[in-house]
């Protein structure tokens, strides 16, 4: 199991990171594992309206598993949130996204975001958005525990 820092605002996410491993244990499938891993956040992290993944795809990414809202299909890579992770390789944490240079509004709803890029062995995978109606909804020890759960996943999924 990943190890969580020892932070107040963390607990929570060590329960889900125990959660999260027996959920994704006996199945290796990315699509099975994205599918699972997008409804489980959706249900067990407050005030999402979305959750879920974009997939690299070349230089652009594409609209993977998820939960919410009908969404934005395909995303250039540096383009929105999404795109500046993937691109980056670095989590996007937007306390506002309408002040966010290039934000792409796949729902007019949302407003904050956590992107966190999937990368494996150096390679990109995609990026797991997590969308909030709430401003400012993501701190910092959420951006670590979705970091770690984000690990996990990664590692017993075949991608």
């Amino acid at each position: 199991m990943i190890e969580l820092p020892r932070d107040s605002g963390l607990s929570g996410y060590t329960l889900l990171a125990a959660q999260l491993e027996a959920l994704l244990a006996d199945e290796r499938d990315l699509v099975a594992n994205a599918s699972q891993f997008a409804a489980f956040l959706f249900h067990e992290v407050e005030g999402l309206n979305w959750a879920g993944f974009y997939l690299a795809r070349g230089d652009e990414l594409v609209l993977g598993p998820f939960q919410g809202r009908v969404a934005c299909v395909r995303i250039p890579l540096g383009r929105g949130v999404c795109g500046t992770a993937a691109a980056s390789r670095q989590t996007q944490r937007v306390d506002d996204v309408h002040a966010f240079p290039g934000h792409i509004a796949c729902d007019s709803a949302s407003n904050s975001e956590l992107v966190i890029p999937l990368v494996k062995d150096g390679r990109l995978i995609g990026v797991l958005d997590l969308d909030s109606p709430l401003p400012a909804r993501f701190s910092e020890a959420d951006q670590q525990g979705l970091e770690a759960l984000a690990a996990i996943f990664l590692r017993l999924t075949d991608c």
